[in-house]
């Protein structure tokens, strides 16, 4: 088959098969599933995305009208959302004590009640489709753990996380193996002391016996930004025959400059009047909670360091973000005067994509979950890095000293310390003002580049996201 054959027949429409994806029911982990809809779908494959009634509407609210999904409206209509009810649970207010979310641990135990809809809903559509592939998180495998018993569908786990915090937790117990790690970096690997907290350890012990009976594995990520740690875990995966597609970043898009528009959320419109690479992005992702100590320090760092900034100065995510209302973020009183025209503080959902994807922004303050990483790795933007919990620690090193393209703000390390101010205002000079900033800077540059290659077409990530629909449409187009 020839290279025209080939494309024609992996973007033909794919009326024999659909693919089912069951995301877990953490916002990012619901935003990198819908992502790899919206992709799988420009093949013309129909998507159903399953969860929970909840979140369907937390999807809708927090995507309806960003631009990576209008600009895709002629494949949006083969998503397909399904909102299976759960039983109704009470979520306590998030604790800024506690560096892992453990307010949303009921909302993650609801999902074990979506077993039986999942499974009745797969076997609906298998008795009138030919194929089913059900790509589902890792922490879903309990929910799909029927699948392997009807013969047309077949299960692929997503793996959330980067290859490298992968890589180290499976092979934590076998340090004394090949290990693709430098010896400096390796003594500076954070332990995953304090990164769970014992409940959600639980939860995940409750996944483990019915992991084994998918195909395949999928990234988020690239072989151009991890590829010796792919590698490894595609070698060990091909032992008990299990393959591996890096075919991320999903939410990668060109950097462009936005003109000014009405219909721009506020941010934008400030960051179209700002000198190129002059903004310093702060935001803490949707799990995190800062004590009012803590978020005291940060403003003065701020304010001190004399830089433009955007902050998003939110309370984490509730387990249903529908209901009450979280506390407000208290800040320094006249801070928000004091610093109008340089910084810019939202309170509440912030266009992360669009802000990290225009020329005004220099820099993030982010607290190194992957999806944070890979926008931001594929924009260009140089991080300064300052984990929270779970696999963050472990993608910080990876940014800092694997990649070179971060700055520390805070290590693992001395997670409960606070955080002073100096300390802040030091990080954030050097990253936007310093010649140290600069080579942290254009290494950034570079590597967004060669992810930009990658994922064009004929790139080596689009070659093998085209090699995962070839293969999941095999039985499909006989």
């Amino acid at each position: 088959m020839d290279g025209d054959e080939k494309n024609a027949t992996i973007n033909s429409p794919a009326a024999d098969m659909v693919v089912v994806m069951v995301p877990f029911v953490a916002h990012g982990h619901l935003n990198q599933l819908l992502h790899l809809s919206r992709l799988i779908s420009t093949y013309k494959i129909p998507i159903h995305f399953v969860t929970t009634t909840t979140h369907i509407r937390q999807v809708r609210s927090r995507f309806h009208d960003l631009t990576h999904f209008s600009t895709h409206a002629a494949a949006s209509y083969l998503i397909h959302f399904h909102e299976l009810p759960t039983p109704p649970f009470t979520s306590p207010h998030p604790n800024p004590s506690s560096r892992f979310p453990s307010h949303l641990q009921p909302a993650f135990e609801s999902t074990l009640h979506l077993r039986r809809p999942v499974a009745d809903l797969i076997l609906s559509l298998s008795s009138s489709t030919p194929r089913v592939t059900v790509i589902h998180d890792f922490l879903m495998s309990y929910v799909v753990q029927d699948v392997k018993a009807i013969p047309n569908a077949e299960t692929y786990i997503f793996r959330p996380l980067s290859a490298f915090h992968t890589f180290c937790w499976q092979t934590g117990e076998r340090l004394k193996r090949p290990f693709p790690i430098d010896p400096v970096t390796l003594k500076r690997l954070p332990s995953n002391d304090g990164s769970f907290a014992p409940e959600f350890i639980e939860f995940i012990k409750q996944q483990l016996p019915h992991v084994g009976f998918h195909v395949g594995e999928l990234y988020d990520s690239s072989r151009s930004i991890e590829g010796e740690y792919l590698e490894y875990l595609e070698r060990e995966g091909l032992k008990v025959n299990k393959k591996l597609w890096a075919i991320g970043p999903f939410n990668h898009v060109d950097k462009t400059s936005f003109t000014v528009s009405k219909n721009h959320h506020k941010c934008l419109q400030w960051l179209d009047l700002q000198p190129p690479t002059s903004v310093v992005y702060v935001s803490f992702g949707t799990t995190t909670s800062f004590t009012d100590e803590q978020i005291t320090e940060l403003a003065i760092g701020l304010e001190r360091s004399q830089q433009r900034f955007i902050w998003v100065a939110r309370a984490s995510d509730k387990g249903d973000v529908f209901g009450d209302e979280a506390k407000v973020v208290d800040l320094p009183e006249g801070f928000e005067e004091r610093v109008e025209g340089r910084g810019m503080v939202l309170r509440g959902w912030a266009p992360q994509t669009e802000i990290l994807g225009h020329v005004a922004t220099g820099g993030f303050m982010t607290h190194c979950g992957w999806n944070s990483c890979t926008e931001s790795i594929s924009r260009g933007i140089p991080m300064a890095t300052w984990p929270m919990h779970s696999d963050q620690p472990r993608n910080a090193l990876l940014i800092t000293d694997v990649l070179r393209i971060g700055l520390v703000v805070n290590d693992w390390e001395h997670r409960d310390e606070l955080v002073k101010s100096v300390v802040v205002e030091d990080v954030v000079r050097r990253l936007m003002d310093s010649k140290e900033g600069e080579e942290v800077r254009k290494r950034a540059v570079e590597l967004a580049d060669t992810v930009k290659k990658s994922v064009a077409e004929g790139g080596e990530t689009s070659k093998e996201t085209d090699s995962f629909i070839s293969y999941i449409s095999r039985h499909a187009y006989g």
